[in-house]
């Protein structure tokens, strides 16, 4: 996607492991709430993704990768895209049954050497998926710009169907 259209990317796990490889005041905060399977504070992940975001400049798009996971999380993005006369243009769900999505997380663990992929944390994080971040899907989809992604199967028939979304906004 980066390549294909240009546009910059935010990892919100990136950022913050970065800070917490880093020792910073941030990263040990995150890594608390985190190593439990737990969402960062709404107010503290807006501030940073807005300095990063502000960092771009002049910018095609960027893709909010692990962002926004809450109601109010997408509420305050919204704010801060608009503060910028920017707005979201698609939130893309890629859906994936959890037996898939637990084998695939265990497997990221193994192969980068992410702690936090084990099957106690990622089961935490199912729970929070289930009842804070799933009611996005109605949240976006009363904003216009939902689109449903079948996540299971080929890469590229995923990628084909992601593309499809772009071009067509």
């Amino acid at each position: 996607m980066i390549e294909k259209y240009g546009l910059n990317h935010i990892s919100t796990g990136d950022v913050l492991r970065s800070e917490i490889k880093k020792g910073t005041e941030l990263g040990k905060t995150a890594a608390g709430f985190i190593d439990n399977g737990q969402l960062i504070p709404d107010e503290l992940m807006v501030s940073i993704l807005a300095n990063v975001y502000d960092s771009f400049g002049d910018h095609k798009g960027v893709i909010f990768d692990g962002f926004p996971r809450t109601i109010p999380q997408a509420e305050a993005l919204k704010k801060m895209l608009d503060e910028r006369g920017d707005k979201v243009a698609a939130m893309i769900e890629l859906d994936v049954p959890e037996d898939e999505l637990m084998k695939r997380l265990i497997l990221r663990g193994q192969q980068s050497g992410r702690a936090d992929d084990n099957e106690e944390t990622i089961k935490k994080r199912l729970v929070v998926y289930h009842s804070q971040t799933q009611p996005l899907i109605e949240w976006y989809k009363n904003e216009g710009v939902h689109h449903h992604i079948n996540g299971s199967g080929e890469l590229d028939r995923i990628f084909a169907d992601i593309c499809q979304v772009i071009d067509n906004l």
